[in-house]
């Protein structure tokens, strides 16, 4: 985080714990590594962190179909893909075709040109770990 954002010691441990995550943690697992540290904060705290820290954009908020949101320190223009079987979440840099944000455009009169508006699309797959090596 910037020095000239306010921030206070529970918001910078939360924001490193996602940072330095692989994955896209919950609420819930973020309380459990902050513990692992031996950093205990109320859920009040955490949740209040992750909202001033989606807010100030220093995080994304991820609604990828589970019932709990997920956190992302890359904010950088990107998308996921969601393992259906095992629910691993990778991203996804790859350009969406122009060809088919033009068709959406038409189709529903809206306006999806970046960088207008960010768009954020949530793929589904099975991974490599769950086919195993049936498609290796």
């Amino acid at each position: 985080m910037s020095a000239k954002a306010y921030h206070t010691p529970q918001r910078q441990a939360v924001y490193e714990v996602i940072r330095e995550s692989g994955d896209h943690p919950t609420a819930v697992e973020i309380m459990d590594r902050l513990r692992e540290r031996g950093q205990n904060f109320a859920y009040g705290t955490i949740y209040n962190s992750l909202r001033y820290l989606v807010d100030a954009e220093y995080i994304s908020e991820l609604k990828l179909g589970d019932n709990a949101s997920r956190y992302d320190a890359n904010i950088d223009d990107h998308h996921h893909i969601t393992c259906m079987e095992c629910g691993k979440i990778d991203e996804v840099y790859a350009d969406l075709p122009k060809e088919w944000l033009n068709s959406v455009a038409q189709e529903t009169n809206y306006t999806v040109d970046k960088p207008v508006n960010f768009h954020h699309i949530v793929l589904k797959g099975v991974c490599a770990d769950c086919r195993g090596n049936e498609w290796q």
